[in-house]
Parts: C-alpha cells; structure tokens; sequence
C-alpha cells in the first residue's frame, strides 16, 4: 500500500459473504484488468459518498441491491485509490452488468485458482476478507 496521492480516482469496492461464506468476485469486462477476477466495485462521482458510490457500483456490476458496512481497508493501484467495504444483500438477482463479464459467489478452492487482480488475495488476506469455505 502507498499513500493516496492528490491526482488519484478515489474508488470503493464491495466485500460481500453469502450465508455459505463464499466470496462475490466479478471477471472484469474492461482494462485496468481485462479478463481477471475481482471485487465489484469503481469509481465515486463526484457529488457522491463513498456508500452512494457502493450502492451504485454494486447494482450495476452484479444486479444486488446492497447496504453498505464498515470500511475494511484500502489500496492504491496506480492512481487508483480503492476504498473496500463490507456489504450486505438488501435485493436483486445476481446477474453480471456494466463493466463485469461475468460475476459469481467463489468458495476458498475456486478463489486460489481464479486469475486475480494484482494484490487482491493479499488485501483479502490481511483483512481476514478471504471465502469463509
């Protein structure tokens, strides 16, 4: 982790459970990242909470309604300063959109296989954020 530097793109991404423990990764559609797994999730507009940027993002790269949770932690990739919170399902049908290619609930095995975006597993890790199964 580096510090967020002013010319950044702040960022949020959603860290969301099922009751199975499995974790919510999306296949992003678009570079940074084209073709790897990781946490829905993009940039805050202007004008917008980090919370209205979750609800947002969340809706529209899986179909879930969510409430936002606690802030967990956050990285910088390039100028990207991503602010990663929990999140609960409060709607919707799980359905890929926007900026995903795909998106689905990945139990511990699946995750280790998955190709990541650079330092997710790590991130997860160290914030205890990893597939519960």
């Amino acid at each position: 982790m580096s510090a967020i530097g002013a010319k950044s793109v702040r960022c949020v991404g959603g860290i969301l459970h099922d009751q199975e423990g499995r974790l919510l990764l999306i296949r992003r559609a678009n570079d940074p990242g084209r073709g790897l797994w990781s946490l829905p999730g993009g940039r805050v507009e202007p004008g917008e909470t980090d919370n209205e940027a979750l609800v947002r993002e969340m809706r529209e790269e899986t179909g879930l309604v969510v409430r936002p949770g606690a802030l967990v932690g956050h990285v910088v990739r390039g100028r990207y300063a991503i602010h990663d919170y929990t999140c609960t399902v409060a709607g919707g049908a799980l359905q890929a959109g926007d900026d995903a290619a795909e998106a689905r609930w990945v139990d511990a095995k699946t995750f280790e296989a998955l190709p990541l975006t650079d330092g997710l597993a790590q991130a997860l890790r160290e914030w205890r954020m990893l597939p519960r199964r």
